[in-house]
């Protein structure tokens, strides 16, 4: 298998690398062609899972929007977003497993779009009106504003993969075509106004960076002139982010308010990367400086210890019975693979894992049959019942393919794939960057077009140690830039057994010198257990990239509830899945825990990671401690009531207890922000 992997991403390596061209602002690192990368242990397994789901099969088990009547092929059907979601992510998906089956089902799409471009430029559906349709729109089917801009961005982003994959020229031609058509257009139906009935949609204005991302994109391939101006366009139409995100601006209501003007969860995501991929072209330091605001003021306001924040979907504060939509997770880690590859900046490689390694693994089902709309930091069962959501109808928390809105059901397959395609980047001085560290070989050309495969292994993020095996026809000298997470101290770094300087944490560690075949770099990055403090002075446990939470035993039920008369009679669509807890929840945890958490919980380590590290009864680290059951902190509303705020006074009678913290992502049930004892009652 590493054989054939090494010959087809070799082929893969011959696709070129683009790096911003004059007069955009130098990035560091830019994306390798797709297939570069081969994805292997249990992120392999992951994309495995996912393509034997309903990554792979979604066209049969929601062809009302994902079948051929989905106008997205020419058909009559659904014009809006979710076709083109699910590409977004099945493509890639493809390259990366090698799979000829899965590629065919994203290529009717794509050779849909490429041989039905219009004369003026314009892609996607014609809108039909309703005398010219044969049948009605399957039900289901999402008919939004005609001709809006906003689906057509994410058709963008599956235009870009397929170039980078295939080197297919049809794909700038068309590109091109289509930015022109857009520069005549914009100024007579912009992304979004009001007044103006043949505009955009508001979606269109609050996620016009995806728009400009692919149009500086083309920039870098085409070096055409015409698309600077378009850039400028789509900035002046697009909401003002930098704005809002900029200390002491009157709409910075918007991202730290929870009532009034707030911001919806999954548009703050994709427009976290706007003002990085503006910079790119006017350099001001400003849109930089917004973004380390906003992310300053969601975790104030609306933190939570997996990486996102209270949104569900509107924003809504820090309390860890709020959502956090599935959507939200992979258009947010999109945004932050975009926002390093441009900055360099380590800190976004560390927010990636945090919400890869937590948020993610947890919203779907291990067997890709069902998700969550919404997950819960506190959650102590998955049930149908009303619940403090803004956005809520029953079914929200639940494991279903279609619980809640479908476009989670389609939007979350780019998660995984484009993670595994942005763990390697090429870097500006002709070598190669580690983003983010999870188990991988990539083959890419080096300085001097000499090509070079790195194997990553060792157990990250649930060890502390991380390889990476060179292997190479000859000698061989290029930069190799490697990510020291800012969250450890101590990082021990190795070439060959001997030992090197030590690299500082929070910075891309360059290391140039000939490598030779057979040359492994070992790193060692420490995890203390720490605590970190969330709402109500409750405390999370972290170790690494890893935030911990409860192990509570599960009990699992089918539930068929009455559905609306408009969803289809498909089974699947019926069947939702409610989780039950088995074992208390209600723990505090100690002071000791709090104050001295590394002296205090015990770590065990399993010698092999599993293929599936994201189950309850799998997980490869477990945290052994002791809590305290609080008998007064109940369920509220069908969630874990808000616990009381800390340090609270031991029950009288209580007796502390061992309890099992295991990592975020592999639990179903849990509590992860604790509750702790202060001291014992007099």
């Amino acid at each position: 298998m590493m054989i054939a992997f090494i010959v087809a991403a070799a082929l893969a390596a011959e696709q070129p690398v683009f790096f911003n061209r004059a007069p955009l602002a130098e990035k560091p690192y830019a994306e390798l062609p797709l297939g570069a990368i081969e994805p292997q242990g249990w992120l392999r397994d992951e994309l495995q899972r996912m393509a034997a789901g309903m990554t792979g099969h979604l066209d049969e088990w929601y062809p009302e929007v994902c079948g051929d009547r989905n106008a997205w092929l020419g058909g009559d059907g659904d014009t809006w977003e979710r076709g083109p979601y699910w590409i977004d992510g099945l493509y890639p998906l493809a390259k990366l497993l090698r799979d000829k089956t899965l590629e065919a089902k994203a290529m009717k799409w794509i050779e849909w779009m490429l041989n039905n471009q219009r004369a003026d430029g314009q892609i996607g559906p014609v809108e039909l009106k309703k005398e010219d349709r044969q049948q009605p729109p399957p039900a289901g089917a999402q008919i939004e504003k005609p001709e809006d801009w906003w689906p057509r961005m994410v058709m963008l982003k599956i235009l870009q993969q397929h170039y980078q994959a295939t080197g297919d020229q049809r794909v700038i031609a068309c590109l091109t075509k289509y930015f022109r058509y857009q520069l005549v257009e914009l100024p007579k139906r912009p992304l979004h106004d009001p007044k103006n009935p043949q505009s955009g949609s508001w979606w269109a204005a609050q996620r016009g960076g995806d728009n400009l991302l692919f149009v500086l994109w083309l920039y870098n391939v085409t070096g055409e002139k015409f698309l600077l101006e378009l850039a400028d366009l789509i900035h002046q139409q697009t909401i003002p982010v930098t704005d809002w995100f900029s200390p002491g601006n009157e709409n910075k209501v918007r991202v730290r308010s929870d009532q009034g003007p707030f911001l919806h969860c999954v548009n703050l995501a994709q427009m976290m990367k706007t003002p990085i991929v503006r910079w790119q072209q006017d350099q001001q330091q400003r849109h930089l400086d917004a973004v380390e605001n906003a992310f300053h003021d969601i975790r104030t306001f609306h933190g939570q210890p997996h990486g996102l924040y209270g949104g569900d979907e509107g924003m809504h504060g820090d309390a860890p019975d709020r959502g956090s939509e599935l959507c939200t997770a992979v258009e947010m880690m999109f945004s932050l693979e975009k926002m390093f590859e441009i900055t360099g900046n380590p800190i976004h490689a560390d927010r990636l894992e945090r919400v890869a390694f937590n948020a993610l693994p947890t919203q779907t089902t291990d067997d890709y049959r069902g998700r969550q709309y919404f997950q819960q930091t506190n959650q102590a069962q998955i049930t149908i019942g009303d619940r403090d959501f803004f956005n809520d109808n029953s079914d929200r928390v639940v494991y279903g393919l279609l619980s809640g809105y479908p476009c989670c059901t389609c939007n979350l397959h780019q998660g995984w794939p484009k993670f595994a395609q942005h763990l390697w980047l090429a870097s500006k001085d002709g070598g190669l960057a580690v983003a983010a560290y999870a188990p991988s070989s990539v083959t890419a050309k080096v300085h001097g077009g000499k090509a070079v495969t790195l194997t990553q292994a060792g157990g990250y993020p649930f060890k502390e140690t991380v390889t990476i095996r060179v292997t190479i026809g000859g000698p061989v000298t290029f930069p190799l830039h490697l990510r020291i997470p800012g969250w450890t101290a101590g990082a021990q770094l190795s070439i060959n057994g001997k030992a090197c300087p030590e690299p500082k944490p929070g910075t891309m560690h360059r290391i140039e010198r000939e490598w030779n075949n057979g040359d492994t770099v070992t790193l060692r990055f420490p995890m203390p257990v720490r605590a970190t403090q969330w709402f109500a002075r409750a405390n999370a446990i972290e170790r690494g990239p890893l935030v911990f939470a409860l192990s509570i035993a599960e009990e699992w039920k089918k539930i068929e509830p009455t559905r609306p008369e408009v969803t289809p009679s498909n089974p699947a669509h019926r069947t939702l899945l409610e989780v039950r807890p088995a074992s208390p929840w209600n723990y505090a945890l100690l002071r000791e825990a709090v104050t001295q958490p590394q002296k205090h919980f015990k770590v065990e380590v399993v010698s092999e990671i599993p293929a599936n590290p994201w189950k309850r009864d799998a997980a490869p680290v477990k945290l052994i401690g002791r809590g305290v059951r609080l008998p007064e902190w109940t369920l509220c509303r069908h969630s874990a009531a808000l616990p009381p705020l800390s340090p609270v006074t031991m029950p009288a009678g209580a007796k502390d207890e061992p309890i099992t913290l295991i990592p975020y992502g592999s639990t179903t049930l849990r509590i992860t922000v604790f509750p702790w004892i202060g001291k014992a009652r007099n």
